[in-house]
């Protein structure tokens, strides 16, 4: 796709300084800003590459006036660095902007969908499934029976949803995630084997929810695996059967949640953060990386370690930790003196 520095300067509300017809086709840094280009300067740091990129259009402060000559064609904004993420977004949903069935493909009985569906060739849809409106489900996908999917929806390559799953508005998830899998239950029986537990609920993902790449999502034993408004799942991230993660919560890549655990609302919790089960983590809760929780934590806790404890506590203790051998050396000579 081409734009001109024109057409560019249309959507951010920006002035041209130079070539309104210059073409871009790609997007750079200013430091690696080639032929057909499109970069933005935002940082003072990096003012001296605008004398020397190569891009086509750098996009600027209106405050900008420059000091040597340059080649690149200016586009005046208010805050270069807003504007160049609006454009990312426009750019990326002009991307997105594909509609139609590709064969092959298996839309089975019962389904209804909505304007604007694309559908990416080896994707099945299974019976009765619901889909909104401007939905885009990309090549080799899966949608199981009786699934509901709202408006707006993005289902990358390779997504697979398991039956009876119920999905909100303004949803994406990214390629390899999979929702609506059984939960880990089984029973031990007295031989020493274990005897699976059917796990017959399912999993509800409400609105303006992003679920990253290679993440599993257990559907419920009994009732449903909740995931409320506005959460953000990384990469790599287990969710348990019956687990409920609250409005605007946000969590980084390789957390595994165990069954039944509740979390609260707009909580911060980083990588590799391990829960046990059946805990109730309050809101506002912020969890360091590699913390494993094993109790119940109140609103507002900010803990860190394995297990995990009050942040504060950890940091003034992670002190006395690296000085150990020094610590016990200075014991083993007071003991001598004794």
């Amino acid at each position: 796709m081409k734009f001109t520095a024109a057409q560019i300067a249309g959507i951010l509300e920006g002035e041209v300084v130079g070539n309104p017809n210059a073409e871009v086709h790609k997007l750079s840094k200013i430091e690696e800003g080639t032929e057909g280009s499109l970069t933005f300067l935002a940082n003072p740091k990096y003012i001296n590459f605008i004398y020397s990129t190569q891009a086509t259009v750098t996009i600027v402060n209106n405050t900008f006036e420059p000091e040597q000559n340059i080649t690149t064609t200016l586009i005046k904004v208010e805050d270069a660095y807003k504007s160049f993420s609006k454009l990312l977004e426009y750019y990326n949903q002009v991307k997105l902007m594909k509609s139609g069935i590709e064969q092959p493909s298996v839309i089975s009985e019962g389904v209804t969908y909505g304007t604007d569906l694309y559908l990416g060739s080896f994707c099945y849809i299974g019976k009765n499934v619901i889909i909104g409106n401007n939905v885009k489900i990309y090549p080799n996908s899966f949608i199981g029976d009786n699934v509901t999917i709202g408006d707006n929806c993005v289902f990358f390559a390779g997504v697979r949803i398991y039956s009876e799953t119920e999905i909100g508005n303004n949803c994406t998830i990214h390629s390899g995630t999979i929702v609506g899998s059984d939960g880990f239950g089984f029973a031990p029986l007295e031989d020493g084997t274990y005897s699976k537990v059917p796990q017959i609920g399912n999993v509800i993902i409400e609105d303006n929810v992003e679920i990253g790449a290679c993440t599993t999502v257990d559907r419920a034993t009994l009732g449903s695996t909740i995931i409320r408004k506005g959460v953000k799942l990384d990469n790599h991230i287990q969710v348990a059967h019956n687990v409920e993660i609250g409005e605007n919560t946000v969590i980084a890549a390789q957390t595994g949640i165990a069954g039944t655990t509740k979390i609260g609302k707009n909580c911060l919790i980083g990588g590799q953060v391990g829960f046990a089960g059946h805990l109730v983590i309050g809101d506002n809760v912020k969890i360091q990386a590699q913390s494993g929780i094993g109790k119940n934590l109140s609103d507002g806790e900010v803990v860190q370690g394995s297990p995990a404890f009050n942040y504060g506590d950890f940091a003034k203790s992670f002190v006395h930790f690296r000085n150990l051998p020094k610590i016990v050396s200075d014991l083993e000579e007071l003991k001598k003196q004794q």
